[in-house]
């Protein structure tokens, strides 16, 4: 940890010990920041990561373009990003932070939340279109590629015509709270698998479920 802090103030060049490429993981989970935007469906990125962080037992620090926290699981360095530039802005935060501490791209994980799926249905993926998120839209757009992998989180499309950004920065609502608890406790399983035991069997065990 005082490693960590002492390079918030002293612009080390890496914050992550692990000097092999191919240990090093970067999970981000995509949000708004805010106080106003923390029960939200957009916001199921930072939700996931924060259900992370007390099932691992590491804090988030405020630090360039979003707050990081990081841990270890079986000779891997996770570093988990939740970005500080909104939404719209992702992908900066992404690249800033893969580049800076050379995580390989096919190590990186990105959390979002998707309409396309009903409410709590996971789906991790290697490619495809940004699905109208303009948070993937953003990170596809920065990396240039359409080549990485996502955990898409369903928070169904509960909304009529024309209230679609209403319906995903609205807040969760009873029922989708008592069951989210187990959800992200699953998601939490997904990204120790995606670290672990890599994309393809994470797909396998997780899709659909």
């Amino acid at each position: 940890m005082f490693r960590f802090l002492k390079f918030l103030f002293d612009s080390q060049p890496a914050i992550l010990e692990e000097t092999d490429s191919m240990k090093k993981f970067l999970i981000v989970g995509l949000g708004n920041i805010g106080s106003e935007y923390s029960e939200t469906r957009h916001n199921i990125g930072f939700k996931v990561l924060d259900a992370l962080s007390r099932k691992e037992e590491f804090n988030f620090e405020t630090a360039k373009l979003g707050d990081l926290g990081i841990f270890k699981a079986k000779g891997r360095s996770i570093l988990c990003l939740k970005p500080s530039t909104f939404m719209n802005l992702s992908g900066k935060a992404l690249k800033y932070w893969m580049e800076k501490e050379k995580v390989p791209l096919e190590n990186v994980l990105v959390i979002t939340d998707d309409i396309n799926l009903n409410f709590g249905v996971v789906r991790v993926k290697t490619k495809g279109s940004d699905g109208g998120h303009n948070g993937l839209k953003d990170i596809q757009n920065v990396l240039q590629t359409t080549v990485y992998n996502r955990f898409r989180f369903g928070v169904g499309a509960e909304f009529s015509k024309g209230r679609q950004v209403d319906y995903v920065l609205g807040e969760w609502n009873d029922e989708e709270r008592e069951l989210l608890k187990e959800r992200l406790d699953k998601s939490c399983d997904i990204v120790r698998s995606f670290v672990l035991s890599g994309v393809k069997n994470t797909m396998n065990q997780f899709n659909g479920t």
